[in-house]
């Protein structure tokens, strides 16, 4: 393999700890920062959960106080300000965020207002001021209980307004101190919610190996992440098992890591109006589209950019997947599509379509035209309004 060392830049990343029953050392490694906390958590499940129990009494043993909000649905503006609002005054050491993409974002977010107090809407890109950030964050400590966004490793907390915008708060400075990583925190995830999540991680996983920012250090993670996601998130998706919800954390975490340091594709480009405008779950819609991008995209390589080293990586995938090592160019690329097409359907990971969630053909121009900025500019080869359109359409 040629691997042309262009200067490339990696970006702090948290301490990690992964691991079966790595929760436990979560009181520890908050008493580090101080003996008050902010606990932030998804609406439900975690906080109620025997392993939520288990935390709190754990947190208590180590003589830390809390104050505990939860998040219901998608995180907004307002929640992130109204929370600041009520902890101004109170000295919060260290933030934990535990829950999905959301609790996490939330807790970002939170996390780095609550010294500088200051409304979220100045920093949010594309909506206010965009005034630079100047913290200092609060220390936060990541816990993801879903095999999905790699917030955990990410610098982005992402809110939305419904029906308004989808944007993120975004600093070098909110990326959390500790991401610990239980794969035993999966086990009370549904199989609709493991494929919806897996997916994300894994489109994000293939959007950062083919972005143009890629680099030699994210390309191993990503191989390795994708591998991980191909071995488990089907087997996850039809039953738990220990193995399985190992791999799928895993994948998720290094997704968060390459698509920190290296971008992401066309997938993510059109997730961002999509579920600013319509209320569909960010992983149902990388799950939908990835196999119909991937396919756009390699057509569009393989038509007018037939030299980009997007296509054999794209190759190098479907090989791995296939598992055939002579399988080569086109035909490598063709097996590649066919396995997410084999993954989105009936039989596999069901996913919904996007008629399901009120989108109809009168919406799509309107998708593609907010879908430019953000993520689409790290896509492998500039796509025309025609094929993103194709994308959508492909998947009503």
């Amino acid at each position: 393999m040629s691997h042309h060392f262009s200067p490339f830049s990696i970006a702090r990343l948290p301490r990690i700890e992964f691991g079966s029953g790595s929760l436990g050392k979560v009181p520890g490694i908050a008493a580090g920062y101080g003996r008050h906390l902010l606990v932030v958590t998804g609406a439900r499940s975690f906080a109620e959960s025997a392993a939520g129990t288990r935390l709190f009494a754990n947190l208590g043993a180590h003589k830390l106080s809390w104050d505990h909000v939860s998040v219901s649905g998608e995180p907004s503006p307002e929640f992130v300000d109204a929370t600041v609002a009520a902890l101004r005054g109170t000295r919060v050491e260290a933030v934990v965020g535990i829950g999905g993409g959301s609790a996490l974002d939330a807790a970002k977010a939170i996390a780095g207002l609550l010294r500088p107090g200051n409304s979220v809407i100045e920093h949010l890109e594309g909506v206010g001021p965009e005034l630079p950030y100047s913290g200092p964050a609060t220390p936060f400590i990541a816990v993801p209980t879903t095999a999905g966004t790699g917030s955990e490793a990410t610098k982005n907390a992402v809110l939305s307004v419904p029906g308004g915008f989808k944007k993120s708060f975004r600093d070098d400075r909110l990326v959390a101190e500790w991401a610990i990583v239980d794969p035993d925190l999966l086990a009370t995830c549904t199989p609709a919610l493991i494929a919806a999540n897996g997916l994300d991680a894994f489109t994000q996983l293939l959007e950062s190996f083919v972005s143009t920012r890629a680099n030699p250090l994210t390309d191993s993670l990503a191989r390795s992440g994708i591998m991980a996601a191909r071995a488990a998130l089907p087997t996850l998706h039809r039953q738990q098992s220990a193995a399985a919800r190992a791999q799928m954390a895993y994948a998720s975490l290094l997704s968060g890591i390459c698509l920190a340091q290296a971008g992401l594709g066309s997938v993510h480009g059109l997730a961002s109006p999509l579920g600013a405008f319509f209320p569909i779950p960010h992983g149902v819609v990388c799950g939908t589209l990835v196999a119909s991008a991937t396919a756009t995209n390699i057509a569009a390589l393989e038509a007018r950019d037939p030299d980009n080293p997007a296509l054999p990586k794209y190759a190098e995938i479907g090989r791995r997947f296939a598992m055939q090592k002579g399988l080569n160019g086109a035909d490598a690329r063709r097996l590649l599509i066919e396995s997410l097409r084999i993954w989105e359907g009936k039989g596999e990971l069901d996913l919904p379509r996007l008629a399901a969630y009120g989108i109809g053909d009168g919406d799509l121009a309107r998708i593609v035209c907010a879908s430019r900025g953000g993520s689409m500019k790290t896509n492998p080869i500039v796509l025309s309004d025609t094929e993103l359109t194709h994308i959508l359409a492909s998947r009503m």
